[in-house]
């Protein structure tokens, strides 16, 4: 029974993916359509954006590092 609530679920999450997808490509074409952007404009800060999650990741990952420290002459 489990695993047909996972599937019923997953059914669920696909429908929302779908019409969240519509939603944002609906929102771009009026916003085009009436040049309040340019899709050049869309596609610029999308870059922009990713670049910036991308980089949020990276220090993310490298803080998450265990440094390892050499033995301090101090204190051995």
């Amino acid at each position: 029974m489990k695993k047909l609530e996972m599937i019923g679920q997953l059914a669920d999450l696909k429908e929302i993916d779908y019409k969240n997808t519509l939603s944002i490509s609906v929102l771009l074409e009026l916003l085009i359509e009436k040049n309040l952007i340019t899709r050049q404009d869309f596609a610029q800060k999308a870059r922009e954006l990713e670049a910036a999650t991308l980089a949020e990741i990276i220090l993310s990952r490298r803080s998450q590092t265990p440094v390892t420290s050499s033995p301090s002459p101090l204190n051995p």
